[in-house]
């Protein structure tokens, strides 16, 4: 672990509180963190009472002065270890709770705005964090997924999933491009049986093109709100995944033996700091960028290692 952090050692087995802004993609980061470290965990959600009083915290937390006054009302144990949380909305309730119960305060992701005076910040590298003592820099988003048992591997047979998300303001997705695609995937492997999921971002049209392909197991998030994705890293030996979300990306390469491919999309503006991170795991041997051909990439990215 990060030198900066000796209290870590002292926090195991003991509860610690994860605050929620109700955002999955948040929440779910700060969980995996607990669960990378092996540590027990409770959650509480927080917000502010306005957005007046979002405004103020940034000027409050410059000058060092902490309120619950600028929180709807929240209860909290009067003792845990660390407080930890993800979110623009959670990192003053934070720095408040954690010296109104005198535990070490951890921000996952960058909380930008805000004093990076906490205990720890856990920053993804395509964040670009500057080099602090307290900011431990990791590749990717934190994740600790967990197969649900929704689809088995059939014996035999070499299993390719897809994982599709949708457009982004860096990311148009044509549903043109994605049907080139999906049948190039189909014409590399012949033999395969073929799983899919879309998220709630995927155009109308897309989810039309799934329905058509030969997927022995689809889920359409429109219709259902499950999520396979653990249990296709699982059983799969070839995982293809549109490149418009860093935490779909980040779990293929952390979890699994499978070869990942990113699918590429039509790009919209600037460089985004997606593409700066499917770069450094292509680079580093954790992804390959699809181009018609399949790549071979089995140089997964350990979490836990990299927490430790």
């Amino acid at each position: 672990m990060h030198k900066s952090v000796p209290w870590l050692d002292q926090a195991k087995g003991r509860n610690i509180l994860i605050l929620s802004d109700t955002k999955p993609g948040h929440v779910n980061q700060s969980i995996a963190f607990a669960k990378l470290l092996g540590l027990d965990y409770e959650v509480q959600s927080v917000s502010f009472r306005n957005r007046f009083c979002k405004a103020l915290s940034y000027l409050l937390d410059r000058v060092g002065i902490y309120s619950l006054a600028l929180l709807k009302p929240v209860s909290f144990p009067t003792s845990c270890s660390l407080v930890v949380s993800a979110g623009s909305g959670t990192y003053y309730a934070n720095k408040v709770i954690s010296r109104a119960v005198n535990a070490a305060c951890v921000a996952i992701m960058l909380p930008r705005s805000y004093r990076y005076d906490f205990d720890l910040i856990v920053a993804q590298q395509h964040d670009r964090p500057p080099v602090k003592e307290n900011i431990l820099t990791v590749p990717v988003n934190l994740s600790f997924p967990e197969p649900q048992g929704f689809v088995s591997k059939i014996d035999g047979r070499p299993c390719v999933s897809v994982i599709i998300g949708g457009p982004s303001r860096h990311f148009m997705m044509n549903a043109a491009l994605i049907k080139e695609q999906l049948q190039q995937i189909y014409r590399l492997f012949p033999d395969a049986d073929f799983l899919v999921t879309t998220s709630r971002r995927t155009p109308v049209e897309v989810e039309k093109l799934v329905k058509e392909g030969p997927f022995r197991y689809r889920m359409i998030a429109s219709q259902q709100e499950i999520n396979p994705i653990a249990d296709f890293l699982a059983i799969s030996d070839y995982v293809f995944v549109t490149e418009d979300s860093t935490s779909m990306i980040s779990e293929a390469v952390c979890f699994g033996d499978a070869n990942v491919e990113v699918l590429p999309l039509i790009k919209q503006g600037s460089d985004s700091k997606i593409q700066r991170m499917t770069k450094f795991l292509a680079d580093e041997g954790c992804l390959h960028i699809f181009d018609g051909f399949y790549g071979s990439s089995h140089c997964m990215v350990d979490l836990a290692a990299v927490l430790r």
